[in-house]
């Protein structure tokens, strides 16, 4: 009989298989992929899903994934920070250093994927639309005026490529 408590999966996480060995059943997603997968970009903060650092996105949806059992992800796509646009910054993680929405940079991972999300969901988006999408994020550092100038540039810039 197997030990209950050390698990083996395979999680599908930036368009790759990724085994998991010995884990516990109670790992969050966000220890899994830091700890196990050394996949760093996703920040541990509150560990309550109140601050928005840890977001990565689940079958297509914004997760904390600090509140996400990470065996329980099995089956579903991830994608992380590192997974948006391997090899060279994305238009949105262009646009937040362009814009100086980066300052200490603990928070920017989680900003890029609720903006990432919300340009996919919604190219267009009002300034309250994107005020509502990063409201569970915190940045203690820049403000919010210029991640959402950000945001903006992005909706813009994409538009003139249509």
């Amino acid at each position: 009989m197997s030990d209950p408590g050390n698990l083996v999966y395979t999680l599908h996480v930036n368009g790759e298989a990724r085994d998991v060995r010995d884990a516990w059943v109670g790992e969050s997603l966000l220890y899994v992929l830091r700890e196990r997968l050394g996949l760093m970009g996703s920040k541990g903060a509150c560990e309550q899903g109140e601050c928005g650092s840890c977001s990565v996105l689940v079958d297509g949806n914004l997760v904390c994934s600090c509140l996400v059992l990470a065996a329980g992800a099995v089956g579903q796509e991830i994608v992380t920070i590192e997974g948006i646009s391997p090899g060279a910054p994305s238009d949105v993680q262009q646009a937040f250093v362009d814009a100086g929405a980066v300052q200490c940079g603990f928070c920017t991972p989680g900003l890029v994927m609720a903006a990432h999300s919300l340009l996919e969901r919604s190219p267009q988006p009002s300034e309250m639309e994107i005020r509502e999408e990063l409201s569970g994020n915190i940045c203690r550092c820049t403000g919010y005026g210029r991640i959402i100038d950000a945001v903006q540039r992005v909706a813009v810039a994409r538009r003139g490529d249509a």
